[in-house]
């Protein structure tokens, strides 16, 4: 049993959290919405293999705080799941704070398409104790050469994928061409 961390696990990652609980890891999930957290409680068919908290990513002190008192009562975390939005890097040190005295946790940073093109920085500043993978979201392109954004569950479908598989980068659906996506 890994004790999980998941960042963005009341949205989108939500099926990845129950499917970790199931496989009967302890989960910290990190959602900003009661009512989405509500809906994971409900969800998840082992509930006390599970930490809810609700705090909002965006403020890195309250993501220490919440962090720092999370592991007070369980154990470090052994991998982080992390759908983060923006570039302040004062999200990613409260981040890697909270795991500054544990070995070898792995990453999975959830990417979306946009970073395909943009120069993403955040490996730049990845600690030493720190096993990063990427998880990079592109698009699908219909029989008629339209194309629509990936499904919650197609992300989560990946972002399962990429833990089994152990893999330093997973894609899920295509980036090219580029100028097809929706």
């Amino acid at each position: 049993m890994k004790h999980w961390l998941v960042i963005g696990a009341t949205g989108m990652l939500k099926d990845v959290s129950v499917w970790l609980i199931n496989e009967g890891n302890h989960v910290t999930v990190i959602g900003r919405q009661q009512k989405k957290m509500q809906n994971l409680i409900n969800e998840a068919k082992n509930a006390s293999k599970l930490t809810p908290l609700l705090v909002d990513y965006t403020n890195y002190n309250n993501l220490k705080t919440a962090l720092i008192k999370s592991q007070e009562t369980r154990v470090s975390f052994d991998c982080i799941i992390a759908w983060i939005h923006g570039s302040d890097t004062r999200i990613w040190e409260s981040l890697f704070q909270a795991v500054s005295n544990t070995k070898n946790v792995i990453l999975y940073h959830i990417k979306a398409s946009s970073s395909y093109l943009n120069n993403d920085s955040t490996k730049s500043y990845i600690p030493s104790n720190i096993i990063y993978r990427e998880v990079k979201l592109g698009f699908i392109i219909k029989d008629n050469n339209t194309s629509r954004w990936l499904t919650n569950s197609e992300i989560a479908q990946g972002t399962i994928d990429a833990i089994k598989q152990e893999i330093p980068e997973k894609h899920v659906g295509v980036f090219e061409p580029w100028n097809l996506r929706p």
